[in-house]
């Protein structure tokens, strides 16, 4: 027979390989900040509402009491996780490269049809396309890592294969 799994146990066992646990230093400082928010200010005020719950006795048909319950269980699983975030961290260093070539953490300027584009490339937890921000894990990340400036970088994409040209590297 087989016990049922903990929701910690199951947590553990994610995908938790190396290239998803990079994190800028304020991407690191952002989560010790909502950690903080979360221990300090949220868990109490929901500790709170559960304990006036109990006081209000009948648990079987106490709305608040289960509700009270929902809540602190959620706050709970969303701090574990990242606690187990942090703790895991790899901080991206933005450290200058000599020999010019695009790492994690590199500002790149590419020529895309006529078009100048810049992006950083960072780990998967921090992307956001539209500030420029792409995963090492992403098509266009992934293709233009440990190349240089004037290289030409082909990427597949699915209307076909777009150049495009390195024009700047920071």
């Amino acid at each position: 027979m087989q016990l049922p799994k903990r929701r910690s146990q199951m947590l553990l066992k994610r995908d938790d390989r190396v290239e998803n646990n990079y994190l800028t230093p304020e991407g690191i400082e952002r989560l010790k900040k909502t950690l903080h928010d979360l221990e300090k200010i949220q868990r109490p005020k929901i500790v709170e509402d559960l304990s006036f719950a109990l006081s209000l006795g009948d648990f079987s048909e106490n709305a608040e009491y289960q509700d009270a319950k929902h809540r602190l269980s959620k706050i709970d699983g969303r701090i574990f996780g990242m606690k187990e975030r942090i703790k895991h961290a790899i901080p991206i260093t933005q450290e200058l490269h000599a020999d010019g070539e695009i790492r994690l953490g590199s500002t790149v300027t590419v020529h895309v049809a006529g078009k100048q584009k810049t992006y950083q490339i960072v780990g998967p937890h921090e992307t956001n396309p539209a500030r420029g921000r792409i995963s090492l894990l992403s098509p266009i990340g992934s293709a233009l890592l440990h190349h240089v400036i004037g290289d030409e970088v082909p990427i597949q994409t699915p209307s076909g294969e777009i150049l495009y040209q390195i024009s700047d590297v920071t």
